[in-house]
């Protein structure tokens, strides 16, 4: 059976017809609901007989494939004397300007959509209406072309010869992928524990359709979990592309790693690592001018020739996009991005997936496909989500604007200092409730202060003059742009919230529950496998997350012998913040008794900074025994990162201590593998600093009865096993740790704990000693 390959009408056009300048200065962000209404009064307006969205498509076969184009036409209407077809376009551009550019894909597009229909209804000719309408003006621009039949039908056939070359080479690619995946073994004699019932989970997912949340332990293996049977699917023709979205720099290095284990096994998959724009620029001074940019100047020109080179590799990781962008001269992220469209596979963060602002519209808005979401590290998308469907202003950010524009932009100025006039009297009233008030449903007499601020900042910005105050008014502008979108967005999932901080304020549409748009977000997806070393309970996942009630939920153990953990908790102690004073010599007491039993490496992590340093201090205000200390610090970046756990080694002559804050860059996603990692100490419950967003959450969910649990809770005691899991991270490793607070002796606290832990109690330095010691000397 040929392959289909299904195409929309505008991506056809733009593959084919883009040439010249990558040119991604400024240009207005998409309005889309203005767009759609501008789009609908048009379609409104014109006489009867019009119709509106009318699909068309067209199956072109060759030796190799099926190429399926399609697409819908804004508007055609039949009159006696000719048939018009009506493509409609939005922009903020002044008109005049978008009449001389004569832009080629617009017109493309246009005249693909009369080809479909005259060979559809054997049309001699077709009048072609080029529509634009003015977002803020309203003013309308028509151009008008008439093409007969054949000219339109040469035109067509012109740009699929061009198109087909490269989607026959994809086609016969895929045989061989798809051969290469149906032969394909499991890269390991036997499944780890729990492992193959990961990848059946996963694998039947997808096949049916729907969700899935899985939480397996650390060590069994749940990238190449998910992975492999994900790979299966798509052979099978089950799904077309495969997205594995993650939150950090390491989930990406392993799935990397995952698949290239796979790759030596046989896989052939062609995957795509994209990175940030910013991190992967080469010329991050010349703001993609392609008068200044070298790589933006002929980009398209080039790209083919890029794009050859990089089809015959199979992993396309920044080092390899990297590379292959610098040999061709073009921009490393577009390049990336047109990757993208071609790959099996594609690693990314969550937002190329989620996020309204930066989400990959190329896969889930110009075209439809059937996708398989890898949700890694799931637990961390609750905060990233409510973060991606929220939105912030500060009143201090207008006045810098008003500053930098005084003499400069006159009507800018004018606009910031209404928004600022606005604020500022909407600072005056947090004042006067404590510095922080909250409202159900939108503020008032702000929205067409920021559409104006909006309407006279775009002309300017659209001229893309160089001047020492562009990128204050850019990032005032998207500011505006992002605020106004979750304004649209807006509902009772939301609520409105005014912080006073010195003189400053600072305004924001906050998302408590982000599971409605998550919901419509998901429907991108065939399938999607949210997973977790910690998603406890799942329940709240499945709530927050949007996902189906129908959705599979499955808690896999550790693979590793209990006997190789031995986990205490310390009763009698508070870490509430008002007894955080008393309990910090206790504290210091109960963790030089529990790395005196062994030497080797420790962690010990606190709720917060300020809580680590007090029992910083008190620890050496003891005394120095034969401890090394090293403790994380707020400033750390990523070079700090690396320095702090290089000194976690299997030589160290001496016990060192690493003091560090639960949920931050230590409490997940790092392996101290063996003799590196000895124990960890946790402080507390790891609840979130009580304020006044997670105080709005938890009075959301109070309504339904799981106010503190979602606020509170859930969001600490995830943070406690994430921490709790660097300890055992292989068969043969060896480790203890020691829970710190009298609530995890609680049945509510004790029932969200893994069901493999024999948590000992210990109520004083002595229980602990003998506890330690019957471990390490005795094996359990």
């Amino acid at each position: 059976m040929k392959a289909r390959h299904k195409i929309a009408v505008r991506t056809l056009v733009d593959v084919v017809l883009r040439a010249g300048d990558l040119d991604m200065r400024f240009a207005a962000p998409g309005r889309p609901l203005e767009g759609i209404r501008a789009h609908q009064k048009i379609q409104r307006l014109r006489p009867e007989g019009y119709r509106a969205e009318v699909p068309v498509s067209i199956e072109v076969e060759t030796a190799d494939l099926i190429l399926v184009v399609g697409g819908r036409i804004d508007g055609v209407l039949t009159t006696e004397e000719e048939t018009i077809v009506e493509e409609i376009k939005s922009t903020t551009k002044d008109l005049t300007d978008v009449e001389k550019a004569k832009d080629p894909c617009h017109w493309g597009q246009a005249r693909v959509y009369a080809y479909l229909l005259s060979r559809e209804h054997r049309l001699a000719a077709v009048t072609i209406r080029l529509t634009y309408c003015h977002l803020d003006s309203g003013e309308v621009l028509e151009m008008v072309e008439q093409l007969t039949g054949d000219q339109l039908a040469s035109f067509f056939q012109e740009l699929i010869d061009r198109y087909l070359k490269w989607a026959t080479t994809l086609a016969q690619w895929r045989r061989i992928r798809d051969a290469a995946i149906l032969v394909l073994d499991f890269p390991f004699s036997h499944y780890r524990t729990g492992q193959r019932a990961m990848a059946v989970t996963v694998y039947r997912t997808i096949r049916d359709g729907g969700q899935a949340l899985i939480q397996a332990s650390t060590g069994i293996g749940k990238t190449l979990a998910a992975l492999f049977p994900a790979i299966k699917t798509l052979a099978e023709g089950r799904v077309e592309r495969i997205f594995f979205l993650t939150a950090r720099n390491t989930g990406k290095a392993s799935a990397i790693s995952a698949l290239d284990m796979l790759q030596q096994k046989g896989l052939r998959l062609k995957r795509v690592t994209l990175t940030a724009k910013d991190q992967i620029c080469f010329c991050p001074q010349a703001t993609c001018n392609p008068e200044v940019c070298t790589y933006a100047s002929g980009h398209f020109d080039r790209l083919q020739a890029a794009m050859d080179e990089a089809f015959a590799r199979d992993n396309l990781d920044r080092d390899t996009i990297e590379a292959v962008a610098k040999a061709h001269r073009v921009c490393p992220f577009a390049f990336s991005l047109e990757l993208s469209l071609w790959a099996d596979c594609i690693i990314c963060d969550y937002n190329y997936a989620f996020d309204p602002r930066v989400y990959l519209k190329r896969f889930f808005d110009e075209e439809s496909g059937v996708y398989a979401f890898l949700v890694d590290e799931a637990h961390n998308l609750v905060d990233r989500s409510r973060d991606m469907f929220s939105a912030r202003l500060s009143k201090s950010a207008f006045l810098e604007l008003r500053r930098a524009v005084k003499v400069h932009l006159p009507a800018v100025y004018r606009a910031a200092g209404k928004i600022n006039t606005w604020m500022l009297s909407a600072g005056k009233q947090a004042r006067q409730t404590g510095g922080f008030k909250s409202e159900q449903g939108l503020p008032d007499g702000l929205e067409p202060l920021l559409r104006v601020f909006l309407r006279v900042s775009e002309p300017w910005l659209a001229r893309n003059q160089a001047t020492p105050y562009r990128e204050t008014v850019m990032e005032r502008y998207f500011e505006v742009s992002g605020f106004l979108r979750v304004w649209d967005q807006y509902d009772d999932s939301y609520v409105t919230f005014h912080e006073a901080v010195g003189t400053d304020l600072h305004l924001k549409l906050f998302c408590l529950d982000p599971s409605r748009q998550m919901r419509s977000a998901l429907q991108r997806s065939r399938a999607a496998i949210f997973f977790s070393a910690t998603m406890t309970p799942a329940s709240y996942f499945q709530e927050v997350l949007g996902c189906e009630a129908s959705a599979t939920r499955l808690e896999i153990p550790s693979p590793f012998p209990q006997k190789n953990l031995a986990v205490f908790v310390a009763t009698g102690i508070s870490t509430y913040y008002a007894q955080r004073e008393l309990s910090a010599d206790r504290i210091v007491l109960l963790a030089r008794t529990f790395i005196q039993a062994k030497k080797g490496n420790y962690l010990f992590f606190f709720p917060s900074y300020a809580y680590m340093t007090m029992v910083v201090e008190r620890w050496m205000a003891c005394g120095v025994l034969d401890f090394q200390i090293i403790v994380q610090t707020r400033e750390m970046d990523a070079a700090g990162r690396a320095c702090f756990l290089d000194r976690f080694s299997v030589e160290n002559q001496a016990t060192l201590i690493g003091f560090a804050v639960m949920g931050g860059i230590f409490g997940e996603g790092i392996d101290l593998v063996g003799e590196r990692l000895s124990g960890a100490v946790i402080v507390g419950v790891g609840l979130p600093a009580v304020c006044p967003e997670r105080e709005l959450i938890r009075g959301y969910f109070d309504g339904r009865g799981t106010g503190f649990d979602f606020a509170y809770r859930f969001p600490g005691i995830n943070r406690v096993l994430q921490a709790a899991g660097r300890v055992i991270r292989t068969d043969h490793d060896r480790g203890a740790i020691l829970l710190v607070d009298q609530r995890f002796c609680r049945p509510d606290y004790q029932g969200l704990l893994p069901a493999h832990w024999s948590a000992a109690k210990v109520s004083s330095e002595g229980q602990l000693e003998a506890g330690l010691k019957q471990f390490w000397l005795t094996g359990g």
